[in-house]
C-alpha cells in the first residue's frame, strides 16, 4: 500500500475513533482541564501517534497525518452546521439547571453535578443564591451561563467548565 494512503486512512480511523471515544464518555472531561485531563491527553496523544503514521516517522508523515486531522475536522465542522441530524449524534444538547430561581434537581441527578459544584459556578458568576437566577444552562461546550434575575437581565462572562460525562444521556 502507498505509505501516504496508508497515514491517511490511520489518521481518519483515529480521528474517527476519538470522535466516538469523546462522545461516548463525555467531551465535557476535557473542557476544564486538570492535572489528571493534561496527562489524559499526554498519554492519548502518544497512544495514537504511532497508530496514525505507523512506522512511517519522517516529516512528510507528521505533515500528512497533521493535514488529514485538520481536513476531517473541517469537514466535520461543515456537517455539524449543516446537518442536524449530525449535530445530534456528535454534539449534546445544552440543559437548564436553574429556571427563574427553581434548580432542576432531577436535571442536575441525571448530569451528576452537585449541588456544591452548581452553587459554585453561580457565586463565580458574582450571583449569590440560585433565587437571584433567571436562568442557568449547562451549554454544550461544558460551561455554565447564568443569566441573573435583575431587571437588567446581564449575562455574565465568567464561564465555569463542568466536566461530566454527558454522552449517555440522549435517553
Amino acid at each position: 500500500m502507498d505509505p501516504i494512503l496508508d497515514i491517511t486512512i490511520r489518521s481518519a480511523s483515529v480521528y474517527l475513533f476519538m470522535l466516538v471515544a469523546l462522545r461516548i464518555f463525555g467531551k465535557k472531561e476535557l473542557s476544564q482541564l486538570n492535572t489528571a485531563d493534561v496527562i489524559l491527553i499526554l498519554l492519548i496523544s502518544n497512544a495514537v501517534q504511532n497508530a496514525m503514521v505507523g512506522p512511517n516517522v519522517s516529516l512528510l508523515g507528521g505533515i500528512v497525518a497533521a493535514t488529514v486531522l485538520f481536513t476531517l475536522n473541517f469537514i466535520i465542522k461543515k456537517f455539524l452546521f449543516r446537518s442536524s441530524f449530525i449535530k445530534e449524534l456528535i454534539q449534546d444538547k445544552p440543559y437548564i439547571l436553574v429556571h427563574k430561581g427553581m434548580v432542576e434537581w432531577k436535571t442536575l441527578q441525571k448530569l451528576e453535578i452537585s449541588e456544591e459544584e452548581l452553587m459554585e459556578a453561580i457565586r463565580e458568576h458574582g450571583v449569590e443564591s440560585t433565587n437571584q437566577v433567571k436562568l442557568a444552562m449547562l451549554e454544550i461546550d461544558g460551561n455554565i451561563s447564568v443569566i441573573s434575575g435583575s431587571d437588567s437581565l446581564k449575562q455574565t462572562h465568567h464561564k465555569r467548565k463542568i466536566h461530566k460525562t454527558l454522552g449517555n444521556l440522549n435517553g
